[in-house]
C-alpha cells in the first residue's frame, strides 16, 4: 500500500489564455476530445492508488464540483439508453473517491495555492497535479511512477523534463547530480531564469509529491518572482538539505495551458482513440 493517499489539485487560476472560452467555464473543464482535463488528472491520481481528491478552487469554478457529483436529471434522461456507458468512467470516480474543496481567495502563486490546501491534506505526504499539464504514458502513469519512487526515497519528488534552452524562462529549472537513470538529487533550483542564467535545461513540470513539512516552509518563505509565493523557492529549502528528487519520467507531456499544446493534445488523443 502506498503512503500517498491524497492528491491536491490547484484549480483557482483564470485561464486567461483561453478567453473567451474560459470567461464562464473553468479552464480545467476544457475537453480533450470528450473528457475534461480535470478528469484525466483525477484518473491519473486514481491509477497511482490515490482516492482522496482535494481541490483548491476559486470563483467561477462550480462546474468542477458538479462534474464529480451525480446529476439526477441527466441520469434520468439517459436511463436505459446507450449513452449511459459514456458516464461509466465518471461514475466509477464518484463511487471510489472522496472530494474536498477549499477556496484560494487571492491568486498569489502556486506555492500559495498549495499552502491554502494544507487544511485539506493534514500531516501526511501528498501528491500535486496541475491539470493543464496533460501527461500520457504507455505503462504506469506519470504519478504512479513517482509514487513508486517516493516509496524508495521518502522525500519530495518533482517531475522534470528537458526543455529548449530558450524556454527556461517559463519554468522552474533544477540543478543536481544524477544518482540513477533519470533520477536527480537536486541541489539548486531557479524560478523562470533567463537562458543565460539557467543552471540546466531540466524543467519542473506539473507533477509533485511533497512531504508535509512543506507547509511550515511555505509559511516562512517570502514572496518571490512577480511577488508570488513560488513553490520552487520553497522546494529549494528542502533541496539544500538533500531532500528533493527530480524524476525524468517515462511518458509525454502536453502543455494544455497554451493553445498550441492544447490542440496538440487533442490531436494526439483523438488519433490514439481512433486507432
Amino acid at each position: 500500500m502506498s503512503l500517498i493517499k491524497k492528491c491536491l489539485f490547484p484549480v483557482a487560476g483564470y485561464g486567461t489564455r483561453f478567453l473567451p472560452a474560459t470567461k464562464a467555464m473553468p479552464k480545467e473543464m476544457l475537453p480533450i476530445v470528450t473528457k475534461p482535463l480535470i478528469q484525466y488528472a483525477v484518473e491519473e491520481a486514481m491509477a497511482a492508488g490515490i482516492t482522496g481528491m482535494a481541490f483548491v478552487t476559486g470563483r467561477g469554478k462550480r462546474a468542477l464540483e458538479d462534474h464529480f457529483d451525480i446529476s439526477y436529471e441527466l441520469k434520468h434522461q439517459i436511463a436505459g439508453s446507450d449513452k449511459e456507458k459514456l458516464l461509466a468512467e465518471t461514475r466509477n470516480i464518484i463511487e471510489n473517491c472522496t472530494f474536498s474543496y477549499t477556496r484560494q481567495v487571492e491568486m498569489k502563486g502556486l506555492g500559495h495555492a498549495i499552502e491554502v490546501g494544507g487544511n485539506l491534506i493534514g500531516d501526511e505526504p501528498f501528491a500535486v497535479i496541475l491539470a493543464d499539464d496533460y501527461c500520457v504514458a504507455e505503462d504506469d502513469s506519470v504519478l504512479s511512477q513517482m509514487v513508486k519512487l517516493f516509496d524508495k526515497y521518502q522525500c519530495s519528488i518533482v517531475a522534470i523534463e528537458a526543455v529548449p534552452q530558450d524556454e527556461t524562462d517559463r519554468y522552474g529549472i533544477i540543478e543536481g547530480e544524477e544518482e540513477a537513470e533519470g533520477v536527480f538529487r537536486i541541489s539548486n533550483m531557479v524560478e523562470k531564469p533567463a537562458a543565460e542564467d539557467a543552471p540546466s535545461n531540466l524543467a519542473i513540470v506539473g507533477r509533485y509529491i511533497l512531504t508535509p513539512d512543506i507547509f511550515e516552509i511555505l509559511h516562512n518563505t517570502p514572496p518571490g518572482k512577480n511577488g508570488e509565493l513560488q513553490i520552487t523557492d520553497t522546494l529549494l529549502t528542502q533541496a539544500q538539505q538533500g531532500q528533493v528528487i527530480g524524476y525524468k519520467f517515462h511518458g509525454r507531456r502536453f502543455d494544455c495551458g497554451s493553445v498550441d499544446g492544447y490542440i496538440e493534445a487533442i490531436n494526439y488523443t483523438y488519433a490514439q482513440q481512433r486507432d
